[in-house]
């Protein structure tokens, strides 16, 4: 649906702390919204007034306090059909697309297969998706707001990712000036552990865990962390590799990789851990090997981010599928001294909550966040 305000409006940091709460509670009443921010209700009327007339904010239903219909409050919430945002995740022999909408709902979704991924064969693939997705949905492409990239790697110093081998293109390059010359938005690239725990803030564990530490489980092991609902990226970005605790080639990466060779070994055909996780069955014979194999590289990165972050919860997500999960959490050990044996507070272990792709997800929430829903 074409609208004829502007996409990005000039916002105040009230404007975003507005946005921002209804973009993490979906739907607030104006009384909320005042408790909330510790604002006037004069000023929080007339801030919805603006951003109703922007056209970022509408009206739903009428609402009690308590949640209940048929009560005089009536709810507000983003208008979802604003705008929308590009959710890019370059992986290994493929690429997945996201279509968010303006309240950061998943809209469409849709994975391309390339081997190898090329950066130049990405950009093209990506370009001609775009229209097949926005016709999916009814947006024009006039309507998207931004793209975010997530990407496998660490930040180099000067700019880039150091990336797998498999992303040999795509090592030290500018992602974000790539896209955004080529599609004329505003382009913001992360690696995929960081945008995986954003998706999980919004969709997953983070709907009653503040702060946790997100361990993403693929091919190879990364993660992220968010703290008080925000993700924390550290000085270089690179919060959250919890790989980098364990001591070389001593203790195994605990990397869905491993499981694939060892499940390979016993006569199963699977070239990828893409391949593997489609095929995923609960009862291989190599999860025991696996997990023997993991368990203490898990219970280090475990203690040590419960230790060091005193988060919430500790999640297992990224490609790892649930009921792996729940195979090897009771294996997991939170080293505490119990000094005067009294335990020490530690965080809950718990598998991921937010499903579908989660990187290409949470990549699609960060232009929407800086643009929107972020201090200024």
């Amino acid at each position: 649906m074409q609208i004829d305000i502007p996409l990005i409006p000039e916002l105040g940091r009230n404007d975003r702390r507005v946005l921002g709460l209804l973009f993490r509670h979906r739907a607030l009443t104006q009384s909320g919204l005042v408790e909330q921010t510790q604002l006037t209700q004069q000023s929080v009327s007339r801030i919805l007034a603006r951003l109703g007339e922007t056209g970022l904010v509408g009206t739903g239903g009428r609402v009690s306090a308590e949640g209940r219909r048929g009560y005089p409050s009536t709810a507000l919430s983003l208008r979802p059909e604003h705008g929308f945002s590009l959710g890019i995740a370059v992986l290994a022999g493929r690429v997945s697309l996201v279509i968010s909408d303006f309240s950061g709902a998943t809209r469409a979704q849709k994975g391309l297969s390339l081997n190898p991924v090329g950066v130049s064969r990405t950009l093209d693939a990506v370009d001609e998706a775009l229209d097949e997705l926005c016709g999916s949905v009814g947006y024009a492409r006039s309507q998207l707001t931004g793209i975010g990239i997530a990407v496998s790697g660490s930040f180099i110093a000067g700019g880039g990712f150091n990336t797998p081998t498999y992303l040999e293109e795509w090592a030290g390059i500018d992602v974000e000036r790539l896209f955004a010359d080529r599609f004329g938005v505003i382009a913001l690239a992360d690696n995929d552990g960081n945008a995986a725990a954003v998706a999980e803030s919004q969709f997953g564990v983070g709907r009653w865990a503040d702060s946790f530490a997100y361990l993403y489980i693929s091919a190879g092991v990364g993660g992220g962390v968010i703290l008080d609902g925000e993700p924390w990226r550290g000085r270089h970005g690179n919060a959250g590799e919890f790989a980098g605790g364990l001591p070389p080639h001593i203790f195994p990466f605990p990397n869905l990789e491993l499981l694939r060779q060892l499940v390979v070994r016993e006569g199963e055909a699977f070239d990828t851990v893409d391949a593997m996780v489609q095929g995923f069955n609960a009862d291989w014979p190599a999860i025991e090997e696996w997990i023997a194999r993991v368990k203490d590289s898990l219970s280090i990165i475990a203690s040590n981010a419960t230790a060091i972050l005193d988060v919430d919860a500790i999640v297992l997500g990224g490609q790892m599928p649930t009921e792996l999960a729940h195979r090897v959490i009771p294996h997991i050990e939170l080293f505490d001294q119990k000094r005067r044996s009294v335990p020490r507070p530690v965080a809950r272990i718990v598998p991921a909550e937010a499903s579908g792709e989660v990187a290409a997800i949470g990549a699609s929430l960060l232009p929407l966040k800086r643009l929107f829903f972020g201090a200024e």
